[in-house]
């Protein structure tokens, strides 16, 4: 059966650990991280072409139409693995932030992924997509599966996690351009790490405190160029988060709210003061 158009949506995600372990020799930066998707989200269409090429559209946040768009590397990763001769067009609506630490990109691609296989009665195992996904990005493995998750490696080690605490999320953008390059390249190393055994331990007791779990090796870097990062986290507690911290390598910061009463309330609170863009979300299911 042929399919003219599909249209989904894709999930943002934030990182409520971020611990660096180790730098491997080919500059890889090897962490383990607990990523968790939120319905902030991104619309994706999808259309086959008869002529063979890719395009790419775009609507809200800009972004590259070419090789250098990870949707792009995913469409053509995909047809050179398994052989199509073929073109496709993909409209993308832009609502998750770019280069935020919210990983839209790699969702978008992730998402693609899983779209062609079932487009194309699946020739790619699990396995071989997982690995595929890994070449393309270091947060789209995790979008394959896209629940709450420790990731590990360079991110392409994804070990699902159950009964995660229902939360809403504050999700604050401010106005800054942070390079994930450049937060990595500063970050110094320390020459012993914590490998979080103990995390596990916390994860699988029937209740514990977010800010027992929440820690960001990278904020360190960004928040010391850019203080509005801890103006942000302390306006986010002063609201009543359960926790504040910033996502991936930022800018993005988020707090955890109990309920979703204390997160409006919360929003609502912050828009007068301009901090950036203000999302409100609650876990991706």
């Amino acid at each position: 059966m042929q399919i003219s158009i599909l249209q989904f949506q894709t999930p943002a995600k934030v990182n409520i650990r971020l611990k660096i372990t180790s730098r491997r020799p080919d500059g890889f930066h090897e962490l383990t991280s607990i990523m968790v998707p939120v319905d902030l989200t991104d619309y994706l269409e999808i259309r086959p072409l008869d002529e063979n090429r890719i395009e790419i559209f775009s609507e809200g946040y800009n972004v590259p139409k070419d090789e250098s768009n990870l949707v792009y590397r995913a469409v053509r990763s995909y047809y050179d693995k398994v052989g199509i001769d073929k073109g496709i067009s993909i409209k993308l609506t832009k609502k998750i932030p770019v280069a935020a630490g919210l990983g839209g990109g790699s969702s978008d691609a992730a998402a693609i992924l899983l779209m062609l296989n079932r487009m194309n009665s699946k020739p790619i195992a699990n396995r071989e997509l997982h690995q595929l996904a890994a070449q393309i990005g270091a947060d789209v493995p995790f979008f394959l599966y896209c629940k709450p998750s420790i990731a590990s490696g360079i991110g392409d080690v994804i070990k699902p996690l159950k009964d995660w605490p229902k939360f809403w999320y504050i999700i604050v953008t401010p106005p800054i351009n942070v390079s994930t390059a450049w937060v990595y390249k500063n970050y110094r190393l320390e020459l012993t790490r914590n490998k979080d055994i103990s995390i596990l331990n916390i994860l699988e007791q029937d209740s514990f405190a977010i800010s027992r779990i929440l820690e960001n090796d990278l904020e360190q870097v960004t928040s010391a160029h850019f203080p509005i990062i801890e103006t942000i986290k302390r306006m986010l507690m002063d609201t009543g988060a359960e926790g504040a911290i910033m996502s991936g390598s930022g800018p993005s910061v988020f707090g955890l709210f109990s309920s979703e009463r204390k997160a409006r309330s919360a929003k609502d609170y912050l828009l007068p003061y301009q901090l950036g863009e203000l999302f409100l979300a609650k876990s991706w299911e």
